[in-house]
């Protein structure tokens, strides 16, 4: 990957391990907390052209954004998830039409309405200090630098081809019958937890999971839309 493709990642990463030590951010009070650490790295590599701005944002938004990246990167089971999806997203949902044109909002309205699905249904907890806005600008950041990786030797966006074959199944006459897609879905997950396949976490019932991979569905269907293609 190019290295701009990479700069949202060692801005991440000094987030999460960056401890403020140089005489310049001690005179800055870098080090009066984890988020004055971190908003003072991030400062800094706008200023040396480590990272640029992102997303439209100014100065102070791209600071605390860094700083709710930290935030999500110590929360352990919520990093995980988002960083789950959005591999499945760069696999199963790339930023292209069927035709083979770029296409990165179709994608990304995508990652946004999934995102939108982990928090409100429970997968994701958001962090103090971390808003829903920057948990989608956490994912996109994550899934378009996974757009350009190659070598990948198990297929992540297993789970959303799935989810896509009830809504084929489920089509007729370019008309989707939701009802019986969505309890197919629910069945699916249902089978999925009894059998043990799926563990879910004890704060997480079934049914904000079987909610989940209905949320999922719509997803899908719209970027499928979007993109004119037929199946992931």
């Amino acid at each position: 990957m190019k290295f701009g493709k990479l700069s949202w990642v060692w801005v991440c990463l000094g987030a999460a391990i960056t401890q403020a030590w140089s005489p310049v951010a001690l005179a800055q009070n870098c080090e009066a907390s984890q988020s004055a650490a971190v908003d003072c790295f991030v400062g800094y590599a706008v200023k040396t052209d480590l990272t640029p701005l992102r997303h439209g944002m100014n100065i102070s938004q791209f600071k605390a954004y860094g700083v709710a990246v930290s935030k999500i990167l110590q929360a352990e089971k919520d990093s995980v998830v988002l960083a789950g999806m959005a591999s499945a997203v760069a696999d199963a949902m790339p930023p292209t039409n069927a035709s083979g044109s770029q296409n990165a909002p179709a994608q990304q309205t995508a990652m946004d309405s999934i995102v939108q699905a982990e928090t409100s249904c429970g997968l994701v907890a958001l962090p103090a200090q971390v808003s829903q806005q920057q948990a989608e600008y956490f994912s996109i950041d994550l899934v378009s630098s996974m757009n350009s990786s190659g070598g990948i030797m198990l297929s992540p966006g297993f789970l959303l081809r799935v989810i896509d074959s009830y809504i084929v199944s489920g089509t007729s006459g370019g008309t989707v019958n939701w009802t019986q897609v969505n309890t197919q879905l629910a069945t699916m997950v249902s089978t999925l937890s009894s059998s043990g396949l799926l563990k879910l976490p004890a704060s997480v019932p079934l049914a904000s999971a079987q909610r989940f991979s209905q949320d999922l569905a719509q997803a899908i269907y719209a970027y499928k839309q979007a993109t004119g293609r037929t199946s992931l």
